[in-house]
């Protein structure tokens, strides 16, 4: 049985959502982002109690076909973005539309209806914060990061992080206050 969690975004999610199934003592196969593969069917009993224990640790077990295809649009970008070190060799729009074997315009259309945001700039919001994570780090120069998320060039990355932070990168480093936001609540 295949359960899907919205909110699911790192690796320490991964380990609170399968120690929440160890506790119920529920049988896992693997467990993703956004994703678990079960190897019993729950009963409606079960899966309540498996719901309401993921609400309290911040995640929601989806039901409906709309919710799960955002939340795997979501996961696919963020695995890409922030845990995938290799460039794309396919533009976001195949590769998408590949893993979820849907039509591209229909996910699109779907992913702006839903979230209010088209997917194209919920990629870059991600590429954005990865970069901020990376300054905050001032291990990599900027035309590392710009290599690093596949960016064409230093000054692609910059416009667009002015455009969505309204600093320059470098401006961003030097500021005291940190203003990074988490995965989950972009």
């Amino acid at each position: 049985m295949k359960l899907y969690i919205k909110n699911m975004v790192c690796g320490r999610c991964e380990m609170a959502v399968t120690a929440a199934l160890v506790q119920l003592q529920i049988p896992v196969l693997s467990v993703q982002l956004g994703e678990v593969e079960l190897a019993v069917n729950l009963e409606e009993s079960q899966k309540q109690t498996l719901a309401k224990n993921l609400n309290a640790l911040g995640f929601e077990l989806l039901d409906d076909k709309i919710s799960k295809t955002i939340e795997r649009i979501k996961n696919l970008i963020i695995d890409l973005v922030h845990y995938q070190n290799e460039k794309l060799k396919i533009n976001l729009s195949t590769y998408l539309a590949e893993d979820l074997k849907q039509d591209y315009s229909a996910l699109s259309n779907l992913f702006s209806e839903t979230e209010g945001i088209t997917i194209e700039h919920y990629f870059i919001a991600q590429k954005i914060e990865k970069t901020k994570e990376l300054l905050m780090y001032n291990e990599l120069t900027l035309s590392e990061i710009a290599i690093q998320l596949n960016y064409s060039n230093v000054a692609h990355l910059s416009n667009q992080f002015k455009k969505v932070t309204g600093f320059t990168p470098s401006h961003f480093k030097k500021l005291k206050e940190v203003k990074r936001k988490q995965i989950d609540t972009l």
